[in-house]
């Protein structure tokens, strides 16, 4: 491994911790200003952290190399570890009494956004910490976004393929320069935020609630200032509703979003992965609202407005839940269930397998099948318009298998430290997709994961960033060629 990339992804890493450190000291103001001695512990956290990242960037600061595959694999990982360490560090030395295992896990699942908690009297806690969880959420979904934009095209994992289908035209590029690109991108996610806490103020949640929770919507995560989740404001339909479109808004590729709103690109949503989204999360929202109005005897339009909350919330992996929807009959137990693993778009803040896969599966067998019939013909797999290479296919093929393996390991690994079957899997697969809440009186939309031991949470941290990271970005540093000089 060349010395130099190792000093690269050292500089960068320890210049994104010294802007992290920054963030630490929005909290600790807020705990000043409300007078919990919690300011103490983001502060030092803040001087902490600033000072060593400083002083790390100092020691590595130098040109960097050309950026190619292996530089772009390392600093992934190691700027994902960084965060999720150094994001744990206020959570462990705050008030609240946490174990390491149960800190990294809640910063793991900020920073992935995937909304997963170990934390109990959420409407009791300080201010400060809820807002640090929620500004990780909305700093992972910046993150999540400029990977699967700017990072995983280029090292032709997961997000590159679609990527590379979106760009492959000059005239198709959202924008010629990536600067131009960054701004935009920036501009319209801060836009949604504001948008997002105006509305959910206005609908009548109170300003610091609209804030937390307008930061993790956007983010597609699902941390809440309230135990109870939006279900704190269940009988508020206009909540419900609000929530739901910027879940929606969210899940949608940040590049469609950016040429929509910059230059009024309406044809950008003709995108396939967008209507095969839009498409199966309007179908399982009506089945699951009209099958809760007829087994349940609820008023049919209460019972679609929490159906589509509650299911735009698991395909978009944003995590909230308005109700306990395992109380709503088997059949809604198995959407859920299913729902879980499926997700949003490539490009946005969403998680699990993505939409565009779907695209391109469905596709590969149509054609596969088709070749059955008439086997010297030729049947190329289709992305709209464009053709999709060996490669894309090979690799969208490539992450459906290590995404099922790891479930059933995963899940192996959980009943083994003692945990039930439907609580094993339905926890691995929500890690895995970075969805939120899992299925059973543990883990449910109603639970959370704070009586889970640290082992299994030390798993379930793990197969958070294996999601984030779509797998294949970790697993490559675990084979021997990678360190090779």
């Amino acid at each position: 491994m060349n010395a130099n990339l190792i000093r690269s992804v050292i500089y960068i890493t320890a210049l994104c911790a010294l802007y992290l450190s920054m963030a630490m000291f929005l909290p600790a103001l807020v705990d000043l200003y409300y007078g919990h001695r919690d300011w103490q512990v983001f502060a030092l956290s803040g001087f902490l952290v600033g000072g060593i990242a400083g002083a790390a960037a100092l020691a590595t600061r130098g040109p960097p190399p050309a950026f190619n595959k292996r530089f772009g694999f390392l600093l992934v990982n190691v700027l994902w570890l960084m965060f999720s360490l150094v994001g744990a560090i206020p959570l462990f030395l705050a008030e609240y009494k946490t174990s390491f295992a149960q800190a990294l896990f809640e910063s793991i699942s900020g920073i992935t956004t995937t909304g997963s908690t170990i934390m109990v009297g959420l409407d009791k806690q300080p201010p400060g910490i809820l807002l640090w969880r929620s500004l990780l959420c909305w700093l992972g979904g910046i993150g999540i976004v400029g990977l699967g934009l700017f990072v995983l095209p280029f090292l032709k994992v997961g997000g590159a393929s679609i990527f590379k289908l979106e760009s492959t035209e000059t005239n198709d590029k959202p924008f010629a320069r990536l600067a131009s690109f960054t701004r935009a991108f920036l501009a319209v996610y801060i836009l949604l935020t504001i948008a997002c806490t105006v509305a959910y103020d206005v609908a009548g949640m109170s300003h610091f609630d609209a804030l937390n929770h307008a930061l993790s919507t956007v983010a597609t995560a699902g941390f809440s200032t309230h135990d109870a989740s939006f279900a704190f404001w269940k009988d508020n339909q206009a909540i419900l509703v609000i929530c739901t479109i910027f879940l929606t808004i969210s899940s949608l590729p940040f590049s469609v979003l950016i040429l929509l709103a910059m230059r009024g690109r309406l044809d950008t949503l003709r995108d396939p992965q967008i209507m095969v989204f839009l498409g199966y999360l309007g179908g399982i929202a009506v089945a699951l609202g009209v099958y809760h109005h007829l087994r349940n005897s609820v008023e049919l339009d209460d019972a679609l407005i929490h159906s589509f909350f509650n299911i735009a919330s698991i395909l978009s992996t944003g995590g909230f839940s308005s109700d306990d929807y395992t109380l709503w009959g088997p059949f809604a137990v198995m959407l859920v269930f299913f729902a879980s693993a499926m997700g949003g778009c490539s490009g946005s803040t969403s998680g699990g397998i993505k939409s565009y896969r779907f695209v391109v599966m469905f596709n590969t067998a149509r054609a596969g099948i088709n070749k059955l019939i008439y086997p010297n013909a030729i049947y190329p797999v289709r992305y709209g318009a464009l053709i999709v290479d060996a490669d894309t296919q090979r690799g969208v093929f490539l992450f459906l298998g290590l995404f099922l393996f790891l479930w059933v390991l995963g899940s192996l690994g959980m009943t083994l430290l003692g945990y039930d079957v439907v609580t094993s899997f339905s926890g691995v697969l929500t890690c895995l997709a970075n969805v939120g809440p899992g299925i059973g009186p543990i883990i449910g939309p109603v639970g959370n994961f704070s009586t889970i031991s640290d082992p299994a949470l030390y798993l379930l941290s793990l197969l958070m960033l294996l999601g984030r990271l779509e797998i294949l970005t970790v697993l490559v540093l675990l084979t021997p060629i990678f360190w090779r000089h």
